[in-house]
């Protein structure tokens, strides 16, 4: 199915942008795992619109409802269904756009695809979608922290303005999500310019996974790298990705990017923790490129349906950068992947790691 993520821990979305609501349906969650509602709250709440000047003005409560699975706080180890309303659309923003076929947006190729579209800020397509990528990542951390992994993740780069330092405790208290102060608040001023200019600027979110045994992903179709690679290029706006050294390494030489291990940890981590497919035990590290916001205030050439083009300019709410925001996604489909990685060595080797 399209719409969903893994083979043993399985995360399926539903719901589309300005429809009644959306969320998730995990199947797979072991049983006896404690999860709290204001954990799953608390991540979706990194995720809302509206938290700050430099995003989306659009106001959701974005709160939680945990339909089944969970018993006085305990996993069942049936299937986990999160409902989260929608209640602040404003569908009317749109109804220009019924017969427009958006430039940057997935307006066409959706039509093209379906037959039909929801021309409703996006619908399937839209960055509201994550929000059940987020309350099952929620779940996926609780579990994966029983085996002591942790993951962070922040806003390294905006535009040129790229962060020298990763003090991940930084990150939540900056609105760019950045684990460097200073290059923050170059990044938020780069940010504020943009929107102001009713345009948009990219960036790169990175996300580390500590504590990762060795031993997680396969050596051939299941790398874990690949798997990685394949839920950080299905967030909306993500076009790259990159593995430790990532695209770095093409001007290197063997010599430099070989990592040394002395029998204990590795002294470089140019393979971001993944050696042939599998975790080595290093620290997982990947970084997203994420394109900028296609939704601009700016006058702009868009197709129509019956043919030619016109002029639009996209009115509405939308984030001149979608990076702070990109963050607690790609942290859940790091613990999303993890999980499923983890659930899959456990039954291959009858044992927790």
């Amino acid at each position: 199915m399209s719409s969903s993520f893994g083979r043993l821990f399985v995360v399926t979305t539903f719901g589309e942008s300005h429809g009644p609501g959306v969320g998730v349906v995990v199947d797979g969650m072991p049983p006896g795992i404690r999860v709290e509602a204001a954990e799953v709250q608390r991540e979706l709440d990194r995720r809302r619109p509206g938290q700050s000047a430099l995003t989306t003005q659009r106001k959701e409560a974005d709160r939680v409802e945990i339909l089944s699975g969970v018993f006085e706080g305990l996993t069942l180890g049936t299937p986990i269904a999160m409902l989260v309303r929608n209640t602040d659309q404003r569908s009317q923003d749109y109804e220009s756009l019924k017969d427009v076929f958006r430039p940057g947006h997935a307006d066409y190729s959706t039509f093209a695809k379906y037959g039909v579209r929801d021309h409703r800020g996006g619908g399937r397509s839209s960055g509201r979608e994550t929000v059940g990528r987020v309350a099952a990542g929620a779940l996926a951390k609780a579990a994966l922290a029983t085996v002591h992994v942790g993951i962070v993740g922040g806003t390294v780069q905006v535009a040129d303005v790229v962060a020298g330092r990763r003090d991940w405790d930084e990150v939540e208290n900056n609105p760019v999500r950045c684990p460097d102060a200073a290059a923050a608040a170059r990044m938020a001023a780069v940010i504020a310019a943009a929107r102001d200019e009713q345009d948009s600027v990219g960036g790169v979110v990175e996300v580390v996974a500590r504590g990762v045994p060795p031993g997680w992903g396969d050596p051939t179709m299941a790398r874990l790298d690949a798997l990685l690679g394949a839920a950080m290029l299905s967030i909306p706006a993500t076009k790259g990705v990159e593995i430790g050294g990532g695209f770095g390494m093409s001007t290197l030489r063997g010599s430099q990017t070989n990592d040394v291990f002395d029998g204990t940890r590795f002294l470089t981590n140019y393979a971001g923790g993944v050696s042939g497919g599998i975790s080595n035990g290093a620290e997982v590290v990947v970084r997203v490129a994420v394109r900028p916001a296609t939704s601009i205030g700016k006058p702009q050439t868009a197709a129509t349906r019956s043919g030619g083009t016109t002029t639009i300019a996209i009115e509405g709410r939308h984030d001149p950068c979608i990076c702070p925001r990109v963050v607690p996604v790609a942290e859940a489909m790091m613990a999303i992947t993890l999980m499923d990685a983890w659930l899959r060595q456990r039954a291959l080797r009858g044992r927790e790691t």
